[in-house]
């Protein structure tokens, strides 16, 4: 009896040590398979071509199609996302450092039209360096410069579903406001007058042909400039009181960067002064052509809307 115990016992050792060493194979097993996709997926990415992005919506673009790791230079506030700050900065809004540029060996340069040195630029091109421009004016125009990322960046099919989302979401918003205007025009009301805030001194605003122009038309409202000559015409105060504004937006980093705003509370004359209707949306956000801009613009369209 006594030897029939100790058999029992050895051989429920050796079960418990067989079943012990199961399991450690396999979680050995799934830890060498996980290095393994790891290596994998970061072997892929050193693959792809490496990029200078010369903007914060190219740069935050590229990170939301996955492709953040490939961007190896940028430029001065490319600071969203939260890694963008770790990548090397070549340039700012009064051009590039090419000599940088070449020790970095990109496959590719990817440069705002409007900001860069177009001269620097064109001496990077001429020493047979890919530069290819962005310059989106409207929120239509987001889609295709993610689709042409996504290509230059080989991440075609990410791409796709960023761009796709964007359209969506532009569609449905731009379809809410058309209706919330039409409801307006019903009640015979001559529709909101917005005064849009893009700088205090000189005190500037936007017309037609600018980016937030484009904004402004989603949420069908009328810009009281919208037909000045320029794009981002200077005006004086007189030329605001005329136009019996309903809405003043005043656009304002979120980032406490001690921008200067203009003082409307000294012209209670306007109606959106008198009635405390002067918005002011994150212009981290709204002035990005990115697909932040959305609910972002979706906020101020409603907050335009409430009376």
């Amino acid at each position: 009896m006594l030897r029939f115990l100790h058999s029992t016992c050895a051989l429920s050792v050796i079960y418990q040590i067989t079943l012990q060493t199961k399991s450690l194979v396999r979680v050995c097993s799934l830890v060498v398979l996980l290095v393994l996709i790891s290596r994998s997926a970061l072997a892929q990415t050193h693959n792809k071509p490496k990029i200078v992005a010369l903007a914060p919506h190219i740069v935050e673009l590229l990170f939301e199609m996955g492709a953040g790791e490939q961007i190896i230079g940028t430029s001065d506030f490319a600071d969203f996302p939260e890694a963008a700050k770790s990548i090397p900065i070549v340039g700012n809004y009064l051009g590039v450092n090419v000599e940088q540029i070449l020790a970095l060996q990109p496959d590719v340069v990817i440069a705002w039209r409007s900001e860069n040195g177009s001269a620097q630029l064109k001496q990077l091109a001429d020493l047979g360096v890919r530069v290819i421009y962005s310059n989106p004016t409207s929120l239509n125009a987001i889609p295709a410069e993610i689709r042409t990322f996504g290509k230059l960046s080989e991440r075609s099919e990410a791409a796709e579903a960023v761009a796709q989302h964007f359209e969506q979401s532009l569609a449905t918003m731009k379809a809410k406001y058309a209706k919330l205007n039409a409801m307006k025009q019903q009640e015979a009301d001559a529709g909101v007058r917005v005064f849009y805030e893009l700088w205090p001194q000189p005190l500037t605003t936007v017309a037609k042909g600018s980016w937030n122009q484009a904004l402004l038309s989603v949420c069908q409202v009328n810009n009281v400039f919208y037909d000045a000559i320029a794009p981002y015409p200077q005006v004086n105060i007189e030329q605001v009181i005329q136009r019996n504004v309903d809405v003043i937006i005043q656009p304002a980093s979120q980032k406490g960067d001690g921008q200067p705003k203009f003082n409307w509370q000294a012209w209670p004359i306007i109606p959106a002064v008198k009635h405390h209707r002067i918005l002011k949306p994150d212009a981290d956000k709204l002035h990005r052509m990115t697909s932040r801009v959305l609910p972002e613009l979706d906020k101020l369209c409603e907050a335009i809307y409430q009376q």
